[in-house]
């Protein structure tokens, strides 16, 4: 028994010595928990709304205050028309429109009921199900304020508009989600063995002896990589269109376009992976452990990302996947054109060319 007591304590200094284990053994649970505590949630905060009131009375004005005073919505803006609503719905500035009609207060006051119709981005289902079903509860409670007698004596009534989405399909929320992931993943985690594979079969050498210079390494071990990916998206993209009827209603240039894009900057990151890592097991590690849980998480593919915490927020800006995201839906549902996705467009081209110029600077020209 001392021989094996002194056997267990030996394994428990390797283990606590080892900070890759110790890592894996705390720090992945803690991260996990965390992530998972703060985005699983079916509820919606801070929703950007816009407002077109046509009556401007002051009862419409007190439903306003108290949409924009609840912690689910935000007023980004007050629009005159309802020529303006597609364009800010292209933009994804905001996820809903109310809409007042006019004389507002004379007909809750003469008729004792009036209308406000609630138009919704539907590209996301369960977003849009959860902000109509958020207005009512709001206007329910205004409705309890001003009917003091036993019997209700006004009425709200609200009328459902979906924008490209009518029927609530989950399937326009699933395609361009699954794209992203399969690409982001797949390419990354292709490219992240490449160059560790080179080391661990002792080829590293030829490489280091041979006339190319690093970032003709670098350019030539991804590019191979960009012909299997752009085959990977056609078939999603094809599977989509043909057995899911999922609809395509921008430029197919500019989706090619766009996915190649994408497909560069998460193999520029499998690259990158796989110059700072020593073994093809590290290098799977880190391109799957700590790209699937924050593309899942903090893509906007399932959670809305303006319910989550002020500082997951900020830290999803730097996850390629969330802009890729808002480029697919834009382009697949809405027929968004360039001048509409140009900045999201101009993120991925920085974070592509930052994630090739730091692999060829982490490229190593000596074997340790």
């Amino acid at each position: 028994m001392k021989r094996f007591i002194g056997f267990v304590t030996k394994e428990f200094y390797h283990i606590f010595r080892d900070k890759r284990s110790m890592f894996i053994l705390f720090g992945m649970p803690i991260a996990q928990i965390m992530l998972f505590g703060f985005a699983i949630t079916n509820e919606i905060k801070n929703v950007n709304v816009a407002i077109l009131d046509k009556s401007k009375d002051t009862e419409t004005q007190k439903i306003i205050n108290k949409i924009n005073a609840s912690k689910y919505f935000n007023i980004e803006q007050e629009i005159t028309s309802e020529a303006q609503i597609e364009s800010i719905f292209k933009k994804g500035k905001v996820k809903a429109v109310l809409v007042f009609e006019k004389e507002f207060i004379k007909n809750l006051q003469t008729q004792k009921q009036a209308k406000i119709q609630v138009i919704t981005d539907a590209t996301d289902p369960n977003i849009a199900n959860t902000i109509t079903n958020y207005v009512n509860a709001i206007l329910q409670n205004y409705l309890q304020e001003i009917n003091q007698t036993d019997k209700p004596t006004y009425q709200i009534q609200t009328q459902t508009r979906l924008y490209y989405n009518p029927e609530l399909k989950s399937v326009f929320t699933f395609v361009p989600g699954v794209m992203t992931i399969i690409l982001m993943l797949v390419s990354a985690m292709m490219t992240s063995i490449s160059i560790t594979r080179e080391k661990e079969l002792g080829t590293m050498e030829v490489l280091l002896v041979s006339p190319l210079k690093p970032f003709q390494v670098i350019i030539g071990k991804v590019f191979p990589y960009i012909f299997l990916s752009i085959i990977n998206a056609t078939v999603i993209l094809l599977l989509g269109f043909f057995v899911f009827k999922m609809p395509i209603e921008g430029s197919l240039f500019l989706l090619a376009f766009e996915s190649i894009l994408f497909i560069i900057s998460a193999l520029s990151l499998g690259i990158l992976i796989s110059t700072i890592s020593n073994s093809q097991q590290t290098a799977m590690m880190i391109s799957l452990m700590g790209l699937m849980l924050p593309v899942i998480i903090l893509s906007g593919f399932i959670f809305p990302i303006s319910s989550l915490p002020l500082p997951l927020q900020i830290i999803s800006n730097i996850i390629p996947a969330k802009w890729f995201i808002i480029i697919l839906k834009a382009i697949m549902l809405k027929g968004a054109t360039f001048d509409i996705i140009w900045k999201e467009t101009l993120i991925l081209l920085g974070m592509t060319v930052f994630f090739i110029v730091l692999s060829i600077k982490k490229y190593k020209i000596r074997i340790e």
